[in-house]
């Protein structure tokens, strides 16, 4: 073959192309051939090969030039290398695992809080010089109060329901 020939199939490898889409804009007469059936090279590059492929399609967005889309590729890959070495080395976060893990370190908490009232009302009774049953039930119920708190501010009761919250916006 000589060197200013090409196949379609190599054309299209060559411009990232599909052989369909070189085979369509072969078949349009819109491609330089040579007497061979085969593209020319040379008068590809004369005419502009992105005039010959271009089928005029004015609204179809511009989807930038085929290294764009290999630079774009090739960034894409790199992320997918990179993110692969970070699961590897340890660095990724499995959600389920974090939020078993968040989960039984509040309930560890939670459990703190409401066992803290009955070690600590006999000391704070004894100070104050009070009932240490009243300053227990005082404190419960403060204790209380501020888990419950806790808890509609962390868990709002439409959480994933997809219905907004009353008065969020």
């Amino acid at each position: 073959m000589p060197q200013d020939e090409i196949s379609s199939q190599n054309l299209a490898l060559a411009l990232g192309l599909t052989r369909r889409r070189v085979s369509e804009v072969k078949a349009q007469d819109r491609l330089p051939m040579t007497a061979t059936g085969k593209i020319s090279l040379h008068g590809l590059l004369r005419r502009g090969w992105q005039a010959c492929l271009d089928d005029g399609r004015a609204a179809a967005p511009d989807t930038g030039t085929i290294g764009d889309l290999r630079k774009t590729a090739l960034a894409l890959k790199v992320e997918a290398q990179r993110l692969a070495l970070d699961e590897s080395k340890g660095r990724l976060l499995d959600v389920t695992a974090a939020n078993a893990a968040i989960d039984e370190i509040a309930s560890t908490i939670r459990d703190a809080l409401l066992n803290w009232p009955a070690r600590v009302s006999g000391i704070i009774a004894a100070e104050m010089q009070a009932d240490p049953h009243l300053v227990q039930t005082i404190l419960q119920q403060h204790i209380n109060d501020l888990l419950t708190e806790a808890a509609d501010r962390f868990d709002p009761p439409n959480m994933g329901s997809g219905e907004p919250e009353v008065g969020a916006y």
